[in-house]
């Protein structure tokens, strides 16, 4: 199945379902009254993905998307690319720390719930948040595009209907513990890494870092120096006054604008970077728009996510996006 995007800019009302305010006026009340005890207990990160049913519809989806956005993965036994996707959106929701919850649901025991929401074909991603349903994509899309997708949810939730997300206590259930005991560990890869590229091997160092992240995607100092080798080879051997001279002659040349763009990040000149690529993505459509966005994305692996100017670059590109 070839994946197929899906504007979240079209926010639409769950048709079949008419509990969807009240739902949201009772996790409101529900919240407020935890918070004159003491504030809402933290979960533990094993809470961050849920089965759900059409029986716990309401109380699993609807009304706990007044409280932090609920990513539903739409599934079945039979379907292999639900196998790939599946446990990458539960790895995703571990990482993310609460900031919104993945709810399952098998298509085979919940056909009432697929024919509302429209599903032709699995696997199909959709999100509700405050009651309001928002399709994401469907099929077997890259984890960037995942990534940049809950980005974007992330922020409509808090932007536009104030959700916090959940509080997670980490060491409730052992699971970031365990997850470190079976994936790592990788000093002696780190340190072939670093030892490559002290030695100018950039090549060597990506490989490293990709034998670590193949193992455990989500190893943070692995992501991070991948994202750092492989922009350094992209500009190895690049003249910057030629690069910055086309990027100034031919604004509308989207290469020779990711390639000032790098320059710019190697320079340390990060808000330049981040800029031009948001620009570039404002002007252009297409293969040529999609191209920007996604040098974008790894030019924010590169600074890391929680940079304020990473963060700021995110809102940026989501305005221009949507």
């Amino acid at each position: 199945m070839q994946p197929r995007n899906m504007s979240m800019s079209g926010v639409v009302d769950l048709a079949a379902v008419k509990a969807a305010g009240e739902a949201k006026a009772k996790a409101e009340q529900a919240r407020a009254e935890a918070a004159r005890h003491g504030g809402p207990a933290a979960v533990p990160p094993s809470a961050l993905v849920i089965d759900v049913d059409e029986a716990g519809f309401e109380r699993d989806v609807l009304q706990r998307s007044a409280e932090v956005p609920v990513v539903l993965d739409f599934w079945a036994e039979w379907c292999e690319p639900c196998k790939q996707l599946g446990p990458l959106l539960e790895r995703l929701a571990v990482e993310y720390d609460g900031r919104f919850l993945l709810a399952k649901i098998d298509v085979d025991a919940n056909q009432m719930l697929m024919q509302q929401f429209g599903i032709q074909g699995i696997p199909a991603v959709f999100a509700v948040v405050a009651g309001q349903a928002l399709p994401l994509f469907q099929g077997a899309v890259p984890e960037a595009q995942i990534r940049e997708t809950l980005d974007q949810l992330i922020q409509v939730g808090e932007e536009r209907f104030g959700l916090t997300g959940l509080a997670v206590d980490r060491d409730a259930d052992g699971s970031e513990a365990a997850a470190r005991a079976v994936a790592g560990p990788y000093d002696a890869l780190l340190e072939a890494a670093m030892s490559a590229l002290d030695a100018g091997d950039l090549a060597g160092a990506v490989q490293a870092y990709k034998n670590v992240l193949a193992d455990d995607p989500a190893h943070p100092e692995a992501k991070l120096g991948l994202a750092q080798a492989e922009l350094l080879s992209r500009v190895q051997g690049l003249d910057p006054q030629t690069v910055r001279k086309n990027a100034a002659d031919n604004p509308s040349d989207v290469a020779a604008q990711i390639a000032a763009a790098d320059l710019d990040l190697v320079g340390g000149h990060v808000q330049d970077a981040f800029g031009r690529l948001v620009e570039t993505v404002r002007r252009t459509f297409g293969d040529d728009r999609d191209a920007a966005r996604l040098r974008l994305l790894e030019l924010f692996e590169v600074i890391g996510p929680e940079d304020p100017r990473v963060i700021a670059g995110r809102q940026a590109l989501a305005r221009v996006l949507f």
